[in-house]
């Protein structure tokens, strides 16, 4: 109560802004997809949005027609999710509607993913393998758009609407933690789809040296860790591609069969609605030969235990003066692009990416690219370090080179 005696209002809720989400949406329609370029008249575009995120999908909606393209909209609510992974049969949990998905696969020409979690942790008293099962469903969906990016017909992105969960789960107001999406987006300049540009190009720069340098292998040394990693025959390193906003990492693919030895990740990994922490893998001609968690150590099993999950599909780097992301903000999209002070490296168990390989993907066959090393998987899960690492590169010849240390690359 007031002097007055009537009632004091409450504090409206911390909501983004009309101009802040028009300028988010800018990023993902005219930027992100189809390589940076935007996307073209006519391009059809599907929207997916957990239900917390529809403000920012209405907008992305209205710049889609805008540019001259077909939205496209589905829109999830997480609780039936929920419902179906608790009451589902295990005939149930692996239906696939292959009609409505192949003529879906058919139709689209990019994709955009708006994840918005009203609770992070959603599924943590399901069954871990349920989850999983459900979550392998859609597999001839993914590989039918993947066949489609190789031939250079699909784009697709990635991007974070903030909620007051999410929020609460990385120790961060609603507002603190839009504050740093708006800065990690760039979406406090005055436009942020220019800024976005004039980074990639600065990326690019990084990605010619790196593919100029004749890698055999890396060694990375960090606290608890000390892993080699194969580079593999015909690899070049990617970043600044536009999928996912933002996107600050420079990665590749390595040869699974090459990895050896530890590593030790010290941000929590968010997954399948669940949480798993201080997580330490083993690698032995390859293979996660040992995994352990300080929390949810079950659900790190489950999710290895998938076919070929237990092989590395990705390696990557994020270098502290690109990305401006300094809070661990409990969501992967942000924390595998974590600035800080040294930066960041991740490993993803599961699935390559095929266009890491240097010549043109869509004339492989999925047997061509497995003798070269590239790994197959329903799976792909990117696991994070932030703690100061050194990655040094053995060349062909064998010499040695320092390219990254101090969260910097140094070539």
């Amino acid at each position: 109560m007031n002097r007055t005696g009537s009632k004091t209002k409450a504090p409206a809720p911390y909501a983004p802004t009309p101009r802040l989400l028009k300028k988010y949406a800018d990023v993902l329609i005219k930027f992100a997809l189809n390589g940076g370029q935007g996307i073209k008249r006519g391009d059809v575009v599907y929207l997916v949005v957990q239900t917390p995120g529809l403000p920012l999908a209405k907008a992305a909606y209205k710049t889609i027609l805008e540019m001259g393209g077909y939205p496209i909209v589905s829109i999830i609510d997480d609780e039936f999710k929920l419902l179906h992974v608790r009451n589902a049969t295990r005939q149930q949990l692996t239906f696939f509607p292959d009609k409505y998905y192949r003529g879906l696969a058919d139709t689209i020409d990019h994709w955009v993913r708006i994840v918005a979690e009203d609770d992070p942790m959603y599924l943590k008293g399901a069954d871990p393998a349920k989850v999983l099962l459900s979550n392998q469903s859609a597999r001839k969906f993914r590989e039918w758009l993947d066949a489609k990016e190789d031939k250079g017909k699909f784009t697709w992105t990635l991007c974070l609407y903030a909620t007051e969960n999410m929020a609460r789960e990385a120790g961060l107001s609603i507002k603190g933690y839009w504050e740093q999406i708006a800065k990690a987006c760039f979406l406090n300049e005055v436009n942020p789809v220019l800024k976005w540009r004039r980074v990639f190009l600065e990326l690019q720069g990084v990605l010619d040296r790196l593919n100029a340098l004749p890698i055999k292998r890396l060694h990375v040394t960090a606290k608890e860790t000390d892993l080699w990693i194969t580079l593999g025959e015909r690899r070049k390193w990617l970043g600044g591609s536009g999928r996912n906003i933002p996107s600050f990492e420079i990665f590749t693919s390595p040869d699974w069969r090459g990895t050896e030895g530890k590593i030790y990740f010290d941000l929590p990994l968010y997954r399948y609605g669940n949480v798993i922490k201080d997580i330490r893998l083993q690698f032995k001609n390859g293979r996660v030969v040992k995994a352990t968690a300080g929390q949810n150590e079950r659900m790190l099993k489950e999710l290895i235990k998938q076919k070929n999950a237990d092989k590395i599909g990705e390696f990557s780097l994020t270098d502290t003066r690109f990305s401006k992301i300094t809070k661990f903000m409990a969501e992967t999209l942000f924390d595998e692009n974590f600035g800080g002070r040294h930066g960041n490296t991740h490993l993803a168990v599961g699935k390559s990416y095929h266009d890491t390989y240097d010549g043109d993907a869509s004339k492989m066959t999925e047997a061509q690219f497995e003798r070269l090393g590239f790994n197959h998987s329903q799976e792909h899960t990117d696991i994070i370090s932030t703690s100061d690492r050194t990655v040094a590169a053995v060349m062909k010849d064998g010499s040695e080179v320092v390219i990254y240390r101090k969260g910097r690359f140094v070539i």
